[in-house]
Order: C-alpha cells, then sequence, then structure tokens
C-alpha cells in the first residue's frame, strides 16, 4: 500500500534478526508538515559580506581555529544562501537542494541536531579556553618572576629572624623555626600574588563572554540548520509510565466491578499521590548520599591527623622533615580514588531514583536525571577542594587550648604558607587524575572491554549457528548490532560540567586550571569523535534548538564562581591582610615586619600537662610563636581575639561585596554590550522574511492571474456561442434558387 509502512523480516534459524523499514514518500511528507521541517526553497539571495576591521578579525579567529577542525576537505564559503520554509507538499514546485560542507553540519547531518549542538558546544568551550589558559600562564609566570622580590617569602626564609614556632603535634613534637618552611612560602607565592585577583576577575568576565558566547553561536545554528520556527512539541509518554498508568486503571476498573455502582467515567491519570513512596525514596536516599560524601571527607581527615601524629613519632629525621607533603599528597590521591568510585555509584543510583519518579516523557525523565546527577556528584567532587579552601585550620583551635579529635588526635592546621598552596596541590591532582583515568581512560577502556565481553559471549554459541556465519558473512548491519548502545549525552556533558566548575569556581587558586583544561579537551573531543563513529551504535537524530538545561546549570555555575572566588580570595590567601598591613599598621608602607605582625606569641609555661614536647633541643625556649591575631601573654585580655583580627576579618567582609557586586555589574555589562543575536543573522532574517512574502506574493499573483485568464476564456467561449445563437435564430432565410 502505498500510504502505509511497508515491512520486510529476515527470519534467520540462529541468532538475532533484522526487519527492515520502507516508508513511501506520502508518509514521510505527511511527517514532514507536521514536524514543520524546514527545507531550502529555489529562491536565493546575496549574503552581506563583512569588510574591514570586523573581517580581519574574522580571519585571525578562522586561522586561530583551524587545528581545530576535523580533516576533511572544506569547500569555499558561499557568498548566497537559499530561502528555507516549512514544508508543504502544496509548494513542492518552490524547494530545491541546499548543502553545506562545514564539520559540525555534516555531524549534525550523520548525528541530528541534538549531538551537533553538543559538538559545537565542546567546540566553542575549547575555543575560549585558549585565552584564559594564556592568561593563566602569564599569571603563573609573573608569580615566577616575583618570587624572589617577595619580601614574606624571603622574611620567612631569612634564618636570622629565627622565629621559634609552637609544636606541629602534642607530647612528641618538638619547637621548629620558620626558616625550615622556605620551599612552602616560595611556592605558594607562585599562585598568592597580586596578579591573583586580576586573573579572578577576568575568568569571571569570561565565564559572561563564553555564555554570551554559545547564544550567538546556537542562534547562528540554528539559523544554518533551519530551527528559528521549531516548536517545541509535548512528547509521548514513556512505555513505563503508560505500564503503571495501564495497572492503575486495571486496578480502577476491578474495584468499580467489586462494587457494581455505576459512575461516571473519569479520566485516570498518574497523581502526586502515586508518586509520593518515590519523592519519599528520593529525598532519604540523597540526603544518606550527602551524608556518605561528608563522612568519606571526614574519614580522609582523620587519616591525615593519625598519619601526621604517627610520622611525627617516628625516630627518623627524613620522615618527620616530610610529614606535610606525604601526608598531602597521599591524602590527595585517596580523595581522587573515592571520588571516581562515588561517581560510578551515584550515576546509576540517580538513574534509579528518577525511575522512581515516574516521569510522564523522555524530556522530564532527562531533566530530573541531569538535576540528580548533578547535584550528587558536584558534591563528590568538590567537597574535599571546599573543606580546604574554608574549613581546613579554622577550627584548630591555639596553643594551650587546642580542639582535638576523638580526645587524642588534634585538628589539623594549615601550612605555614597558608592553605592556599594546599587547596591548589588538591586541585591540581583531582582535577588532572579525573580527567585522565575517568574521562579518557574510562572512555576508551570501557567500550574496549563491553565488546571483548560480547565477543567472549560470542564464542558460547553452538555449532549450528558457527556454520551458519560462516556461510553467510556478516553484514554491515550485523557488524553494528555488535557496537555499545547509545545512553545519551548526559556523561558527556557532565564530564565538561564538572570540568567547567574546576575552571571556573577555584580558579584564584590555580591559575593553570584553564591550561589543563584546554590540553584536556583537545584529546577529549577526538575520543569522543571516535567513540561516537567507531564504538556506539548510530543514534536516533533528535531534533533540538538548544542544549537544555545544561545552560542553565552553566549560568549558575558562573554567578556562584564570583561568590566561591571572592571568599578565596578573601579568607583563604594573604591578600587582604598584606593590604591592611601595608596600609595600617606599616610604618614604611612596604611589607617589612609582615611575618612578625601575623605571628602571635604564646608562654610554654601555659601548656596543658602533656601537651609540651617531651625532650627538646630548644628546651631555653620561654615564648613560641603561631600564626593568629591574638593578644600577647603579658595582655590583660591573654589570648583573646586582637583588634588586628577584626579590622582584617572587616576588610574581608568588605573585600567580598566589592569583588561580588564589581564582577557582577561587568558581567552584566559584557551580557549587555554583546548582543544575543549577530547582527548579519538578525539581518538576515528580516531578510528572508521579506523575500519569502514577495515569493508567496507572486506566487499567488501568478495564480489569480492564471485563473483570471481562464474565466475570461471560459467567457469569452460562452459569449460567442449565445452571438452565434441568436443571430442564426434572427438572420432571413435566403433561398437560393434553383
Amino acid at each position: 500500500d502505498d500510504h502505509n509502512v511497508n515491512v520486510y523480516q529476515c527470519v534467520r534459524v540462529y541468532g538475532p534478526s533484522f526487519t527492515r523499514l520502507h516508508v513511501p514518500w506520502q508518509v514521510l511528507s505527511r511527517e514532514a508538515e507536521f514536524l514543520k521541517i524546514k527545507v531550502p526553497t529555489k529562491k536565493s539571495y546575496d549574503l552581506k559580506q563583512e569588510n574591514g576591521f570586523s573581517a580581519s578579525l574574522s580571519e585571525f579567529w578562522r586561522k586561530v581555529n583551524q587545528p581545530f577542525q576535523p580533516n576533511i576537505p572544506q569547500l569555499g564559503h558561499s557568498t548566497t544562501k537559499q530561502l528555507s520554509h516549512c514544508f508543504s507538499r502544496d509548494k513542492l514546485h518552490l524547494y530545491g537542494a541546499f548543502y553545506k560542507y562545514q564539520p559540525v553540519d555534516l555531524i549534525r547531518k550523520y548525528f541530528g541536531e541534538k549531538i551537533g549542538l553538543y559538538f559545537a558546544w565542546l567546540g566553542v568551550y575549547t575555543q575560549l579556553l585558549i585565552p584564559a589558559s594564556m592568561v593563566g600562564i602569564i599569571v603563573f609566570c609573573y608569580g615566577c618572576y616575583t618570587v624572589d622580590m617577595d619580601v614574606p617569602s624571603l622574611e620567612m626564609c631569612d634564618k636570622q629572624q629565627n622565629f621559634t614556632m609552637c609544636p606541629l603535634c602534642d607530647g612528641v613534637c618538638d619547637y621548629w623555626h620558620l626558616s625550615t618552611a622556605c620551599g612552602t612560602a616560595r611556592a605558594s607565592h607562585l599562585f598568592d600574588n597580586p596578579a591573583t585577583v586580576f586573573f579572578a576577575i577576568f575568568m569571571s568576565l569570561w565565564v559572561a563572554t563564553f555564555l554570551e558566547h554559545w547564544k550567538r553561536r546556537q542562534i547562528s545554528l540554528n539559523h544554518s540548520w533551519d530551527l528559528t520556527g521549531l516548536e517545541e512539541e509535548e512528547d509521548h509518554p514513556r512505555p513505563k509510565y503508560e505500564t503503571i498508568l495501564l495497572q492503575k486503571r486495571q486496578m480502577m476498573r476491578n474495584k468499580e466491578k467489586k462494587n457494581e455502582k455505576k459512575k461516571k467515567k473519569k479520566k485516570i491519570e498518574l497523581t502526586w499521590r502515586d508518586r509520593l513512596p518515590g519523592y519519599l525514596i528520593n529525598i532519604s536516599s540523597i540526603l544518606f548520599m550527602f551524608g556518605l560524601t561528608f563522612s568519606a571527607v571526614f574519614g580522609v581527615i582523620v587519616y591525615r591527623i593519625v598519619v601526621s601524629a604517627l610520622m611525627a613519632m617516628s625516630p627518623d629525621p627524613e620522615t618527620k622533615s616530610n610529614v606535610r607533603v606525604t601526608v598531602t599528597a597521599t591524602a590527595v590521591i585517596i580523595n581522587l580514588v573515592v571520588i571516581l568510585i562515588l561517581d560510578e555509584i551515584y550515576g546509576a543510583v540517580a538513574v534509579w531514583l528518577t525511575e522512581l519518579e515516574i516521569p510522564r516523557t523522555e524530556s522530564n525523565f532527562e531533566q530530573h536525571l541531569i538535576l540528580k546527577a548533578f547535584l550528587l556528584k558536584f558534591m563528590n567532587a568538590y567537597a574535599p577542594i571546599f573543606y580546604v579552601a574554608f574549613f581546613k585550620g579554622r577550627f584548630a583551635g591555639r596553643p594551650g587550648d587546642y580542639v582535638y579529635v576523638f580526645n587524642d588526635y588534634r585538628m589539623e592546621e594549615c601550612a605555614p604558607g597558608g592553605c592556599l598552596i594546599e587547596l591548589c596541590i588538591q586541585l591540581s591532582i583531582i582535577m588532572v587524575g579525573k580527567q585522565l583515568i575517568q574521562n579518557n581512560v574510562f572512555e576508551i577502556g570501557i567500550p574496549k572491554l563491553k565488546k571483548l565481553i560480547r565477543a567472549w559471549k560470542g564464542k558460547g554459541i553452538s555449532l549450528e549457528e558457527r556454520e551458519e556465519q560462516r556461510a553467510r558473512p556478516p553484514q554491515q548491519w550485523n557488524l553494528d548490532y555488535t557496537l555499545v548502545p547509545f545512553e545519551g549525552l548526559t556523561p558527556e556533558y557532565m564530564e565538561m560540567i564538572i570540568q567547567f566548575g574546576f575552571v571556573s569556581l577555584f580558579v584564584a587558586s590555580f591559575p593553570l586550571a584553564p591550561l589543563f583544561a584546554l590540553l584536556n579537551n583537545v584529546i577529549e573531543i577526538r575520543l569522543d569523535a571516535k567513540k561516537f563513529v567507531t564504538e556506539l551504535r548510530r543514534p536516533d537524530a533528535v531534533q533540538a534548538k538548544d542544549i537544555g538545561i545544561w545552560y542553565n546549570i552553566l549560568s549558575g555555575m558562573g554567578k556562584f564562581s564570583v561568590i566561591i572566588n571572592a571568599f578565596v580570595i578573601s579568607f583563604t590567601s594573604d591578600f587582604i591582610p598584606r593590604l591592611v598591613y601595608q596600609y595600617m599598621y606599616s610604618q614604611t608602607g612596604t611589607m617589612h615586619g609582615f611575618i612578625d605582625h601575623t605571628l602571635s606569641h604564646f608562654n610554654v609555661s601555659n601548656f596543658r600537662p602533656g601537651n609540651a614536647p617531651t625532650s627538646s633541643y630548644l628546651s631555653e625556649t620561654t615564648v613560641c610563636r603561631y600564626k593568629d591575631y591574638r593578644e600577647p601573654p603579658w595582655s590583660a585580655e591573654a589570648y583573646q581575639f586582637s583588634k588586628t583580627y577584626w579590622a582584617v576579618l572587616a576588610a574581608r567582609l568588605a573585600f567580598v561585596i566589592l569583588f561580588q557586586n564589581l564582577v557582577m555589574f561587568l558581567s552584566l555589562l559584557v551580557a549587555w554590550v554583546i548582543p544575543d543575536v549577530p547582527k548579519n543573522i538578525s539581518e538576515q532574517l528580516k531578510r528572508e522574511k521579506t523575500l519569502l512574502v514577495d515569493v508567496f506574493l507572486r506566487e499567488e499573483k501568478e495564480k489569480f492571474h492564471l485563473l483570471q485568464s481562464l474565466f475570461s476564456s471560459k467567457d469569452l467561449r460562452s459569449s460567442d456561442t449565445s452571438v452565434v445563437a441568436t443571430w442564426s435564430l434572427n438572420a432571413p432565410l435566403y433561398l437560393s434558387p434553383m
């Protein structure tokens, strides 16, 4: 039948069978009209060419992007564009063909708009990481260049200063000199310097620029792919939803039969009461997994405290000197392993929890899954980093009044150079390790492993099926069937979103984060392309105008990054204490004396029993120093917070408010300056609308003239016939003579 779908099934004795569907033109054209698919018409027009500075800038940008383009034949950019209109069977005579040869267009043609938009977004994100990486390298080089001129670092490394510090643990730890932490102080300056503030502001504006640039790119792709008039239509219900709804309807019918009462038929749908058990399980499970994440972080904290105490008890002096480096490195590696394990668990749990909610459509299911997976993986990836940035060393107490864990182990403190260097180490190892292991090794290894498992299972087939396979070589559809099924774009987006958080949220502590993200993405694009083409089954093409909820997540993370970077600069780095000292307390207006200003005094006679060193080579020490702003022991308010502490705290809070408002204002300014719709696209849309109206008016005019000519010819024939008939009736009859 020409109006139905023809089915041809290949029946096999062994193994899977394949069905071939033939959809006739009438069905395809009808569905194209329903979906309002745009197709190019025969009418074309000339595009406006760029000139002057904008043309030079576009050419430079095209050359910069060239290394990221796939190695395919490129054709010159066309100077004309054909008009597009929603498909209509009544206007087939107006349509023509239009082909593009840009890489993203080819991806879209093969995989559909949804996957095409993912690769386009990944390309834009990777391209814009180039300027961020360059600025980050400049900031890092500035730190390397000025490290020998940094006065606080020089004072810490100066052995003549002879700052005797309080013990790092109770009993077994001895007093120590601050100059032994020289290396930590110099390394901290590489990331904690005035250029860091500039870089934090730059990255906040970079996030706003990236989002605006993507909106423009997205609108350009919508125009290029003829998606500007695409309307969101209601999705079909999911099979599981329909199954549960059918079960409910069957139960209602059985109840009505038992009651034997005639009632008006009501439309039965799933209500909040049907979903309430799923919602309760969701809330309790998410809270449990939050607790699991915090427990893992606390477990690593306990590990650091215990191992630090045990290594401090070692008689080996080399072991004692490497306590902080060893504990920090091993703890970060443990954190990384825990994050990778919990990441896989949380991904599976998020799918299970979303199924319990019984979403009606696939789009609802995908949105709920994305929100759950992002929330769980966000907490999992960033919880250890948040601890180091904002909590480590804040609740450790002071000499003589320390806070203890399990009544035996002191809470850990920051390194002498500050917590920023530890935050940098934590962020760099987790970011690089997660990208190398999860994003790259897993993406290559897991599909290969699944393929090997499927091949191993295939070896267990019967002898008859093996003979059939030898007699009939495998067709392309058999080979495609052995590929891994496509499971959606959520894992791909999630990898990049978590990476975007590493680049934007704590970038003030690690300026090289954009560079590592750029190097990873260059590999990621190639791996994704290889995976989609050779490892996965070809997914169904899905139309989409945008990247959906992922844009809202990116926008939210961009605003959140402003707050996080403001607090990192204010409370984690020494930027604000240095400014306060230089402009309020320094006699010379320089940084000389800053280290002595930040160290408080403690009388060793005030140690609790068992806290003082049992044996010390600095036995004559009467006063030791510790990093804090507290009153000295000879003050009337001994060991209470000093006025300097409150001045520094006020300056920190003022900087947070100033930084947030300044960056938010500049971000809004960037969003206002950069229009969402490119000027050439808006002009083309207006021109296309005008030309389409002209085309259809001309067509209607031609139809009108054609009909008018047909009617006029009919009227003329009818009038001629009536005149002849009248003349023949009224004319005299002349008979010729015989």
